[in-house]
Formats: structure tokens, sequence, C-alpha cells
């Protein structure tokens, strides 16, 4: 399941402090302010989740990596059959 959905469920008032002139020409535009920040806090949430996905699974990765590139990839042997069906 993916971690930011667990963000959607209720919802918290929060003041978020922004340029006044940015906030006028959005609200000009017709833009929901609210909705703009949610989404722009979701995609940073998950970047940051990503990374930090990487971050934790880096030595599994790496020594996946060094497995394909000593012995090649495990199922190898059956590329050809699986492209000529």
């Amino acid at each position: 399941m993916n971690k930011v959905h667990r963000f959607t469920a209720s919802r918290k008032p929060t003041n978020v402090t922004l340029p006044a002139d940015l906030v006028s020409e959005a609200k000009r535009l017709g833009i929901n302010v609210s909705q703009a920040c949610e989404a722009g806090l979701v995609d940073q949430v998950r970047k940051m989740l990503g990374e930090e996905w990487k971050r934790e699974n880096r030595e599994a990765m790496e020594s996946s990596n060094e497995y394909v590139r000593k012995h090649g990839l495990p199922l190898a042997r059956y590329r050809d059959r699986l492209w000529r069906s």
C-alpha cells in the first residue's frame, strides 16, 4: 500500500504562510490554494518516502546488483524461450 494514502483520511486545519501576491494571483486564476498546497505536499512526501526507501534498502540493492554482475540474471537461460512464444 502506498504510505501517502494514510494522509488523506482525516483533515486538520493548518496555517500556512505564503506570499500575499502569490495567494492573490492564485485566487484570481481560480486556484484552490488549499488543494494546491496539499498536492504539492503530497508530491514532496512521495519524493521523500522514495528517497527514504532507497536509503533503507541500499545495501540489499547493491548486494542484488553484485550478484547479477557475478552470476548473471537468475533466469537468463529461459529468456529466449519466453520471447519466441
